[in-house]
């Protein structure tokens, strides 16, 4: 489903946060991203969904090359690929449902439509009960919840979630980390970067170490080493 092939990523500032990253994701997989900051978790992820282009190598998505992919084709990139990202990225001004439904409206889906996906996707991440709230009513587990609805409301092939328990306390990291895994669980390719030992020992997963922008380890069934 993902493949990088020689990839480096360098900033114009010369800082050169990949080298060298060869990685073969199938459909299917449960994999954590992990390494301290600064090891190129974040990078990685922008460069699939082209946010960042790689400056040297080719990454494939479904068999497309993604590097050189023209401007009109990313949304269509994007909607197969589900982002929730480190700080939520909801609009304050917006509802729950509001929030959710903005990334259907933007490919142009019928109302009709939305109103039945939304709240099929809330209840899933057991929401349905603050369809009229606001982000600030919301604690950070459940502002985490949301954007993981979001993420998922037009049915990705894969889900990346950075750093998705990084704000929460123990209770909800537990309930985000189940809900992540039941996703994969449905089918859906799950990729999460984090750097919470806690959450990659519970599940036993592919674990991929980056260090200094380099895969150091990849363990089919892993914990996080050091």
């Amino acid at each position: 489903m993902i493949e990088f092939r020689g990839v480096d990523k360098e900033y114009p500032d010369g800082t050169l946060a990949l080298s060298g990253v060869d990685l073969l994701i199938e459909p299917g997989e449960f994999v954590f991203l992990v390494g301290p900051s600064g090891a190129g978790k974040t990078t990685l992820i922008k460069l699939l969904i082209r946010e960042e282009v790689a400056s040297r190598g080719e990454i494939f998505f479904r068999d497309q090359e993604v590097t050189g992919l023209p401007a009109n084709q990313l949304p269509h990139l994007r909607r197969d690929i589900g982002v929730v990202f480190q700080d939520y990225k909801l609009l304050p001004t917006r509802t729950v449902f509001e929030n959710v439904a903005l990334s259907l409206e933007v490919v142009g889906r019928q109302r009709a439509e939305i109103n039945e996906l939304v709240p099929a996707v809330l209840k899933l991440v057991d929401l349905l009960g603050k369809v009229g709230h606001f982000p600030d009513q919301l604690s950070g587990g459940e502002q985490q919840r949301v954007a993981i609805a979001r993420a998922l409301v037009h049915e990705p092939k894969v889900l990346i979630a950075d750093e998705p328990t990084g704000d929460v306390d123990p209770a909800m990291t537990w309930s985000i980390t189940q809900l992540l895994k039941r996703i994969n669980e449905w089918g859906t390719t799950v990729i999460v970067a984090t750097h919470d030992v806690d959450v990659v020992n519970s599940l036993n997963k592919r674990v991929v170490s980056l260090e200094r922008g380099r895969i150091v380890r990849d363990n089919p069934q892993g914990q996080y080493e050091f």
